[in-house]
């Protein structure tokens, strides 16, 4: 019942708001078509669900060869492949909007584990795996509340790549493990509610008391250990 009602959601959901914000989509179509490169989606392969491969939809934001350049798939605070416009779509989180399509098709829901690129999926442990395998990957969901300034901590670090395969991805797989244990159409309105909340007040401790048995680590400490 948990994944009808969760599939009916998302139809309505990603209906009702492709429709109520066209008014928003249609003034960054035709800014990405006047700057940048002149193109306005971007298609990246990640990981779905059972493991397999989908095409994920993102307003462009960086230069189109942007996996061969600097960091690769790795992006970086003031990251020089980012368009300026590039950077308010990525802080304001406007750059997943055409992942609405990808919901309203059933590759994504509104809520779920973010999809993630091989190497990144690689990095989770088998259980963590087994987990986001057994879900369909989202739109939102908790690993990007807690890691909604990832970028921040990346930048901070001499070996980016390294920090984000070795320490960021295996604590992303706790996050998803602990969802998939606590998965519920609640669950899945208070991570909506708290998605935009973060967005409002980036410090705000919230989310853990909302989820009090959330895993925790202190990243701040984790950045100084890899300095």
């Amino acid at each position: 019942m948990y994944n009808f009602f969760k599939r009916l959601f998302d139809i309505l959901v990603s209906l009702i708001a492709i429709l109520l914000l066209s008014w928003l989509l249609i003034p960054v179509i035709i800014i990405l078509l006047c700057t940048g490169e002149h193109y306005i989606f971007y298609k990246q392969m990640r990981i779905g669900k059972g493991g397999e491969p989908f095409g994920v939809l993102k307003f462009a934001t960086m230069l189109k060869d942007s996996p061969n350049i600097g960091a690769g798939l790795v992006t970086t605070r003031n990251d020089p492949r980012v368009f300026p416009f590039g950077r308010f779509l990525r802080k304001t989180k406007l750059n997943e909007l055409p992942q609405l399509f990808n919901v309203l098709m059933g590759s994504m829901s509104v809520v779920g584990p973010r999809p993630m690129v091989q190497q990144d999926y690689d990095a989770y442990t088998d259980e963590a795996k087994r987990c986001y395998n057994a879900m369909t990957p989202g739109l939102t969901g908790i690993g990007s509340i807690v890691f909604r300034d990832e970028e921040y901590f990346i930048s901070k670090v001499k070996d980016p790549i390294a920090f984000l395969r070795q320490c960021i991805q295996p604590f992303k797989g706790e996050l998803e493990v602990w969802y998939y244990h606590n998965r519920s159409l609640w669950v899945d309105c208070k991570i909506i509610f708290l998605t935009a909340w973060v967005i409002l007040f980036p410090k705000s401790n919230l989310t853990y008391k909302a989820f009090p048995t959330l895993p925790r680590k202190d990243f701040e400490e984790e950045v100084r250990r890899w300095e």
